[in-house]
This record gives structure tokens, sequence and C-alpha cells, in this order.
């Protein structure tokens, strides 16, 4: 109670005994009464009787004995029923208490014996010793038992041959207990013989004192699950149609094979030659049929079991080797599967024959990575299939490095071109009675940031493979142009004709025509100062509206020669119907005559009978690679009127041309070089 309310039943109960302090005895029973209720309101602390006496004590006096001993007799009297009435209501909580706790463990027992009994994940119980203590139906049935049954084994009878040796030894630390609880996916005998995969949790129950006592189980069914994953894998590294480890289990191989830096590796890439061919012709399920049967041909060939063969897509596939001994382990392969593969294929009732070309590499080399062997495999099938196809071809480095930079080269073209890393040199002509200048061949050269400056043989044919060379010509074009313009400024009364060669793409392209014309007007040179030579197999390819278009050019006053004229059709009565000015003789008819020891009368009458004929249809004769006097002298007698080399010129930059061109003539000598 609050303090209040404490004072004023004190106040009360004094009040009871005021009587006596007036001299009047109070009955007995009045003063217990008066102490019972100090104890009813639960006054009960230690210390509150002793008080209570000494105050009674204290303000009555002598006399008071019999009226304190009425008082704690009250006060004791009804100490003790509330003593008493609370003890029994402890024991009666209690008792309710411990009879709501058995219900509930009763309760709980019987719910975890329910779980247990029909989990669906199969659950177990086993002692240290490996005995089988309980199972849930699940468990039983999963594998083909009833509950009782497996109650009978023992946990090692449950091994399975594909248990690994680790699992067993993991379970003996846990009996040990090291581990209080491990997961693993293991595999279990059914009753009826097949597997049971499944996803095993075993837990280590410990005792009050942390002493293992059971191990508990938990078993998922997980076959099915497993079965799907493994097809998934399959599919995901195999080929579908012919059933070979595809390109994503081939690199897996070939990355393990790569993990010992010392180890050699051998590869053979093989194409089936003209494919397409057997599909456009028979059919694709025609040609499925053919890679099916090429692919077992193949498997058969690679028997050893550390080999690999792999589609890689299409009618590719690649054999691997790993660890072989020499470079003709892997080429005696690449002979096997030739062999094997031309043999007929029977196809739906057709006997087809298809042959292979087939890349060989065997020394890892220079080559780091996974990717950069295969590639260099992929090269080298493709120098085979440029060799003829139905052979193979073995990797070369120094080949290898070549082809190479010219990939790079011709990646590198584009941006080239706006860099100006294109430049002009030009190769002097001059006419043979007086070897005074009168014309320049423009040779493009590129100075590559990296590899210097290279010649136009290194990517010429480049900028014709890759699609580049019409930009190319027009840059070539520009510059020849316009230096030919500054040479006719400063030089009108002797300005040298510019000589450009055109390719057989640029003639070929309708827009070419209107690109020449208007460089010819924006540079302002004078039409007959430009000549553009083009080789005897674009004159032949220029047919309809490419010739058009160099009679357009010719009729405006442009020069056209045939260069290299001898290397290869050598049609001289087509000459007469080309719109031409200039032949140019071809440099190996010029190299027979170099010194009096190489020359013979038929190649002098060869050379004297162009020159003649070329001169009666009204066209000049400019000689190539003139590198001796020799060559000169004849070259002059046979008639031919102008002749470019070494013997006279080597190619120069534009300036050195114009300082050429500033010098005074010299009669009756050469000018020099």
């Amino acid at each position: 109670m609050s303090t209040a309310q404490a004072q004023l039943l004190l106040t009360e109960l004094a009040g009871e005994l005021g009587d006596a302090a007036s001299g009047s005895p109070l009955p007995v029973d009045r003063v217990e009464a008066v102490g019972a209720r100090l104890a009813e309101s639960r006054f009960v602390g230690s210390e509150v009787l002793g008080r209570s006496v000494a105050v009674l004590g204290g303000y009555f006096g002598a006399d008071a004995s019999e009226l304190l001993a009425a008082f704690t007799t009250g006060y004791l009297r009804a100490f003790r029923a509330w003593l008493l009435a609370e003890q029994e209501s402890v024991r009666a909580a209690e008792i309710a208490a411990r009879r709501a706790t058995e219900a509930q463990l009763r309760d709980s027992e019987a719910r975890l014996r329910a779980v247990f009994a029909q989990a669906g994940v199969g659950t177990g119980i086993s002692d240290m010793s490996g005995r089988i203590i309980e199972v849930n139906a699940a468990f039983a049935h999963m594998l083909g038992y009833e509950p009782a049954e497996m109650c009978a084994m023992a946990v090692p009878e449950l091994t399975h041959p594909d248990d690994p040796p680790e699992m067993w030894d993991l379970y003996a630390s846990l009996i040990r207990g090291e581990h209080d609880n491990v997961q693993v996916e293991k595999a279990y005998s059914h009753r009826l013989g097949h597997a049971v995969w499944t996803n095993l949790n075993v837990s280590l129950i410990r005792d009050a004192d942390g002493e293992p006592q059971y191990t508990l189980v938990l078993v998922e069914d997980i076959s099915e699950r497993r079965a799907l994953r493994e097809r998934l894998h399959y599919r995901a590294h195999h080929d579908q149609l012919t059933g070979l480890p595809n390109r994503s289990r081939f690199f897996d191989a070939l990355s393990v094979a790569f993990a010992d830096p010392s180890a050699r590796v051998g590869l053979c890439y093989v194409d089936l030659d003209h494919f397409k061919s057997v599909n456009d012709t028979f059919g694709h399920a025609a040609g499925d049929e053919l890679l099916v049967q090429a692919a077992a041909r193949l498997s058969a060939c690679a028997s050893l079991p550390e080999h690999l063969v792999a589609r890689m897509g299409g009618d590719e596939f690649v054999v691997l080797i790993p660890h072989p001994h020499n470079l003709g382990e892997v080429a005696g392969l690449a002979r096997t599967v030739l062999d094997a593969l031309a043999r007929p294929f029977d196809i739906h009732g057709n006997h087809l024959t298809i042959t292979a070309s087939i890349g060989v590499i065997e020394d890892r080399g220079q080559h780091r990575t996974a990717d950069e062997l295969l590639q260099a495999a992929d090269t080298t099938m493709y120098w085979a299939k440029a060799a003829g196809r139905d052979r193979y071809s073995v990797f070369d480095a120094d080949r290898g490095r070549r082809e190479n930079t010219k990939a790079e080269l011709s990646a590198a073209m584009p941006a080239s071109f706006t860099r100006g890393e294109f430049f002009l040199d030009y190769q002097p002509i001059v006419g043979l009675g007086d070897e005074r200048l009168v014309a320049v061949e423009a040779l493009v050269r590129w100075r590559h940031p990296e590899l210097g400056v290279l010649p136009p043989g290194r990517f010429v044919d480049l900028a014709e493979d890759n699609g580049h060379i019409d930009a190319l010509g027009a840059l070539v074009l520009e510059l020849a142009c316009r230096d030919s313009k500054r040479w006719h400024d400063l030089f009108p009364a002797h300005t040298p004709t510019v000589s450009v060669n055109v390719s057989a793409s640029e003639v070929a392209d309708p827009t070419w025509l209107g690109r020449v014309q208007r460089m010819i007007a924006e540079t302002g040179i004078p039409p007959d100062r430009l000549q553009l030579e083009l080789t005897e197999r674009t004159f032949m390819e220029a047919e309809g509206l490419p010739l058009q278009a160099l009679r357009t050019l010719s009729e405006t006053g442009v020069r056209i020669a045939i260069d290299d004229f001898g290397t290869g059709y050598s049609n001289l009565a087509y000459l007469g119907q080309l719109p031409l000015h200039v032949v140019k003789l071809a440099g190996p008819f010029v190299q027979r005559i170099r010194t009096p020891e190489t020359v013979n009368r038929t190649d002098l009458l060869v050379l004297e009978t162009i020159i003649g004929l070329t001169h009666a249809l009204g066209l000049t004769v400019t000689a190539e690679c003139v590198e001796t006097a020799y060559q000169a002298e004849r070259l002059r007698n046979l008639g031919c009127d102008t002749a470019q080399g070494w013997h006279f010129h080597r190619p120069m930059p534009a300036h050195r041309i114009t300082d050429l061109l500033a010098e005074p003539a010299i009669d009756g000598s050469r000018r020099p070089r």
C-alpha cells in the first residue's frame, strides 16, 4: 500500500489500543485482533514484529506485558495463516505448471513423432556404433524397404560403389565429434538394384556433457534432378548432331592440357572440302548425315583414350592430342584422317566422296594461350586449302608471323588513311634517245608507325582483299595530281606525265569515272599530264561501262597505259581495240637481256615484234626494270621509246623530282640519278 494508506492503517490500529492508555484494560481478543490486522495487512517483514513490540512496550511501560503478549499472539497467528496460504498457493502453482509442462511435452513429442513418421523428407537416427535406431517411411520407401527392415541394418550396409573414399572418411570424423554437420551428395542402392541419388545432411547429436550420442540424417531424393542436370551438362558440352564434344568441352580439355607449361600439345584442325556443295546438291538432311558419318570416322582414327575429337561448328572438327611424342605422331594422325575420309560415304543411297584440309600444329612455341594455339591450327588449315585441298599443312612460325602481320596491316589500314601515313615516291621515266625525264610513275608507300616504310607489295593486295583499294586508289590519285599541278606551275614547258596505277575493282566501280574527272577539275592539271596504268587482266575484265569509262577519259586527253604487258594474255591483236596510248613491257622480258650472256635471239625477236606492232598501232613503248647499260642500249636499238629502272633513277620523293626538273639539260649525257 502507499505511504498514506499505511499511515491511515497504523493510526486506526493505534486508536484501537488507545483505551489501554487511559487505564482501562482491553479484552485479550481485541488486542489479538489488532496484531492480526497488522499481519493480515502484509506487514510481514523480519523487523515488523520486533519494532512494533518495542514501540508498544515503551509507550505502555512495565504493566504492558499482557497487552504485548496478546498483540504478539494475534500477529503470529495471522502471520502463520498467511504463510501457510502462500505455501499452498506456491505448491498449487507448481503442480499446475508441472502438469501443463507435461502436457506440452506430450503434445510436442506427439507432434515430433508425427513429423518424423509422416515427413516427406527421409529421416533416420543411428547410434555411434552405426546401428540404425529409427527411420521414417519416406527414407525406407525411398530405398524400397519397410522401416522395420532398415532398423535391422547398419549404416555401413548403405554404401554404394560410387561413394568416393573421402565420403566415409568424413563420416568417421563426424562420429569422432570433429564435425557437427556434413552435407554431401550420395548414391544409395535401391532394393531393386538401381541407384537412388540423394542430398544427404548428417547432424551429430550430443548429450549434456557434449559427448556424441546419435546421428540424425535428412535424405532428399534428387535422382530426377540429377538426371536432368546430367542431361543438361551433356547437351552443354556435346554437339547435338554428331554426339561429339562441342567447342566448350574442347576448350575445357585444351585448358587442362595447357595447365603444364612445359607440356607439348598437338592439334589437327579438320575442315571438309566443298561441303556446301553437298547441302546445295543433295539437301541439308544429306549434309547432316555426312557430318554424322564423318564424325564417326574421325572418332575411330583418334582411338587412344587421351585423344579428343570435337566438332567446332559447321563442317569443322578438331582433334586434340595431349602430350604427343613428336610432330610425326600428329602428322601421322592427320594422314590417317585423310585416308579415312577418302573412302566413299553412303548417304541416303548416294555414294559421295569428300576430301578434307587439315592444319597440324604440335609445339606450343610462342602461343601462350589455348586460343592462340587453336587460331594457329585454324590458320594452318587454310594454308592446306590454299595449297589445293585434300592435304594437311604443318604450322610454320615464320609464315604465321607474316600472316599475323598481314592481318594487323589489314585492320590498321582504314585509320592510316586519316593519319596521313601513306605517301608517294616517284620512279622517273626517261626517253631512251636522250635520257631526259619525260614522266614519273607514282609509287605509294606506307609509313607504318611500328614497321617503318612499307613498299606497295606489302599492302596493295591486302587493300584489294579487304575492300580498301578504292580508298587507297583515290588517295594516290589525289596526291599525284596535286604534285603534278605544282610541277606544272613551276615547269609548264616540260611538266612530266604522272602515271598512276589503277586496279580492276576501281575501274569496275560506277563512281570511279566521276572521281577521276572531279580530281582533274579540282587540281587543275592538264588531262594529258595524267596517265592511268592498268594491267592486261584489268583490260580483259573491263567490258561494258568500265571500258566506256576508259574511252571517255582517253577522249578528254588522259593517257591510258597497259602495264606489265607480256605477263598475261599478251594478245597483240586486242591492243588495237583498246583506248591505249602506251604499252609497258613487263620486267621479265627486259630481265632476259640483262647482259650479253643472258640474251638470246628469240628474246630479241619477241621484243622487236612487240615494239614494232605497238608502233604500227600508233602507241609508244615503255620498258620497265632497266638495270644495266646493256639493257638500255639493246632497247634503244630495238626502237623502244622510254624506259624506267635503277639504271636511270631509283624511286624518289616529290621534292627530288622537282630538283631534277630544275636542272639544266645536258646534251649527249644522261641526267644524274
